[in-house]
């Protein structure tokens, strides 16, 4: 961390998940539908990726996200970099949820440290934390080099692997959690994160996560939604992840 970060972090600190926290949208889907209907010809991933679904209990979160970005085989890092650009300029922060955009200026003009913590890969979670205004951001790095391989490898930042990268950065943290922190996310796999938070702000919870915050005392935020029903929000997301 700088000097100015930490100076921020003694005052506060906010965590911030991306998908379904910040924005409805799984962000993996909407750069995806935006790569596909530039080159229709990259809709073949789908039946690599449908020939790795039998082995998905298998493969986990972490393998099936490798085979996913098969959808960017041997793309160009510059091209890719266009490409987040765009997602970037259509979506952050005009497709976010206000309530939370809200959430974020507040902890911000309060001279806290904001940090952006996602799964998604890092070669677009960074451009989204700058254009949202982030301290840092955090997502799953990725090895893309020149051009981005098969099969991409990573390492999934997702359940204890964010505490243990935030840990890096701002020491491990104490009993109860690091001081005058608050934590935001819509996911269960982000219990281990907000486990390390004083307060918790849950977006959209699962019944289940819901039932777990209410015990715990958290809040829940429910902002409207871009589908009506989990049907809706399920095809909305094959759509996109045809490109159609």
């Amino acid at each position: 961390m700088t000097d100015d970060h930490r100076a921020k972090f003694h005052r506060g600190l906010a965590l911030f998940d991306l998908d379904g926290t910040l924005i409805a949208w799984d962000t993996q889907v909407l750069l995806c539908d935006l790569v596909l209907k530039r080159e229709g010809w990259r809709r073949a991933y789908l039946l690599f990726f449908a020939a790795f679904l039998p082995l998905a209990g298998i493969l986990g979160a972490e393998g099936m996200k490798r085979v996913f970005l098969s959808y960017l085989w041997r793309v160009r890092r510059a091209r890719l970099e266009v490409w987040v650009d765009d997602l970037v300029a259509e979506f952050f922060p005009a497709r976010c949820y206000p309530e939370l955009l809200e959430r974020l200026a507040r902890h911000r003009d309060a001279g806290e440290l904001t940090v952006l913590a996602s799964a998604s890969p890092d070669f677009y979670v960074q451009a989204v934390g700058r254009a949202l205004g982030f301290d840092l951001a955090l997502g799953t790095p990725v090895g893309i080099g020149e051009r981005v391989p098969l099969m991409p490898k990573l390492r999934n930042h997702k359940g204890e692997e964010k505490v243990r990268r935030l840990s890096e950065i701002l020491g491990s943290p104490p009993e109860g959690g690091w001081l005058a922190s608050w934590g935001y996310s819509d996911s269960s796999a982000d219990l281990p994160m907000l486990g390390c938070c004083k307060r918790n702000t849950l977006v959209n919870p699962s019944e289940r996560l819901a039932e777990i915050g209410c015990a715990a005392g958290w809040e829940i935020l429910r902002p409207r939604q871009p589908w009506r029903s989990k049907v809706g929000r399920m095809l909305e997301m094959l759509r996109r992840c045809t490109g159609w």
